[in-house]
């Protein structure tokens, strides 16, 4: 293990959207923690609990038989759990997951059911689409994940995978969001865990970066022959900051609600959800 690696991730933080050392969505061992946390029912963990999904998707399904939209492009599907849902209210579903592990359980799911869903492992920043859907979601917040470049990239090709006048549904995180965040340090050593199946130590940093309203979850993962640094970013909004990077990107006639179940926008909620249309 490189000592001076060590002591480099454990001194100041690291400049606004560091990438992290080691893959994070495709890695063979978090990825069978990230599914397991996705199918559970219960908790808010890679996805939101099942209640709330069914719901949100209730709501984007009617938002889109509003508008006659019936090619629908799910942005970071994960195992499919919205996207069966969209399936099974009759819209023609395409999803999109970095993730190999989430990607074919989803299409093993799709088949067992028979559901016509076209799943696809591959990076949304390099999407292929043209003109092809009518509408496009991005849920849990999967935006502010994002650099600032790689938000301005996303926008324009969900904007070319949208046919004119196409419908984006996305959601973020409001400055509430800090009521949950705890800036400082911890070390906690474990036999196996999320992180890695072998004896490691996990050195913790949360910092917020006050002048960009961003926060950072620092994993840095020490075992016997290896240091990794995981870096997990995200942006915070206002329902001004979110309006503006969205005009921006080209979207236009911005609709903010509370959350992405249609929750009317209150500007108390710890998330923010965007409806916008294509221009």
């Amino acid at each position: 293990m490189n000592h001076r690696q060590l002591l480099h991730f454990a001194g100041d933080p690291p400049p606004l959207y560091q990438p992290s050392t080691a893959p994070f969505w495709d890695d063979e061992h978090i990825s069978k923690g990230m599914l397991e946390a996705h199918l559970t029912p219960d908790r808010d963990g890679a996805s939101r609990k099942h209640s709330f999904i069914r719901s949100s998707a209730e709501w984007i399904a009617a938002l889109c038989r509003s508008r006659d939209a019936v090619d629908l492009l799910d942005l970071g599907c994960g195992p499919g759990l919205y996207a069966e849902r969209f399936c099974l209210a009759g819209l023609r579903v395409t999803g999109v997951d970095l993730s190999r592990r989430s990607v074919a359980y989803a299409a093993e799911s799709a088949a067992r059911q028979g559901l016509a869903i076209d799943y696809r492992c591959q990076n949304y920043l390099r999407l292929p689409f043209e003109a092809a859907f009518d509408a496009a979601v991005l849920i849990y917040c999967d935006f502010g994940v994002l650099s600032p470049k790689d938000r301005q990239v996303l926008l324009a090709n969900v904007r070319r995978a949208l046919r004119p006048g196409g419908l984006l549904v996305l959601d973020v995180f409001s400055h509430r969001q800090l009521r949950h965040f705890t800036e400082g340090r911890s070390v906690s050593f474990l036999q196996e865990g999320y992180w890695s199946p072998l004896p490691h130590l996990c050195l913790q940093n949360n910092v917020y970066y006050a002048e960009t309203d961003n926060t950072l979850e620092q994993s840095v993962i020490v075992t016997e022959g290896d240091c990794r640094c995981y870096n997990l970013w995200n942006q915070l909004y206002t329902a001004q900051s979110l309006q503006d990077e969205l005009a921006a990107g080209g979207f236009g006639e911005i609709q903010l609600f509370d959350r992405v179940d249609g929750s009317p926008f209150t500007d108390r909620a710890d998330t923010l959800c965007a409806v916008a249309l294509s221009r």
